[in-house]
């Protein structure tokens, strides 16, 4: 039965890099292992590509995928920039032909896991929060127009997120550790967990 991997962390906790990391192990090793791609009207950053990070798409085109019962899920961020919506399209996955890897939010993660059940495998990233914060600022200097305001209120939110008791209620183990600047050892192990299901 195929799977979905569900890469999890706290803004910063390097969950996109390794996301692209492994799925370049996956096209060199050509395992059956497709991308997850969510929807979002957030705007696009610089250096994302539409279809690759992200579907980036218009509010109209959420409500219109919403009335067609397109949607597993969603979530609504109130941001310094306005409202910003992420989602996930049932058109998006077919366990039938394929597994998937994709990131997502704790939230998230408790609404397909009401879906997919036992197909649904969490990957949690844990990092500290002094690293986490020191990487967001560190990033967010590279962007054309830096938005320091947005960093201060995801680093809240995600402690809210993703507390203990959220991750002791959806049984997840924060057992893929990214504090140090080794981060292949982290990749590593979560590639030695995922081919254990294949």
């Amino acid at each position: 039965m195929n799977k979905i991997f569900y890469i999890m962390g706290k803004s910063s906790s390097g969950k996109d890099t390794i996301y692209k990391k492994i799925f370049e192990i996956i096209k060199e090793n050509n395992l059956n292992i497709k991308p997850l791609i969510i929807s979002t009207t957030r705007p696009i950053r610089q250096g994302e590509q539409n279809g690759i990070e992200y579907y980036f798409k218009t509010k109209n085109e959420f409500e219109k995928d919403l009335l067609k019962n397109d949607v597993l899920e969603y979530r609504v961020y109130n941001t310094v920039n306005g409202e910003w919506i992420y989602y996930t399209s049932k058109n998006s996955i077919d366990l039938e032909s394929s597994n998937y890897l994709g990131i997502g939010t704790l939230d998230s993660y408790k609404k397909l896991k009401e879906v997919y059940k036992k197909q649904l495998i969490p990957i949690y990233i844990n990092v500290s929060d002094d690293i986490r914060l020191m990487r967001s600022i560190k990033r967010e200097q590279f962007q054309k127009n830096p938005n320091y305001e947005e960093i201060c209120r995801r680093f809240l939110a995600d402690s809210k997120d993703f507390s203990e008791e959220k991750l002791k209620e959806l049984n997840i183990e924060a057992k893929y550790c990214n504090n140090t600047s080794n981060i292949e050892k982290v990749i590593e192990k979560i590639m030695e967990d995922i081919l254990k299901y294949l």
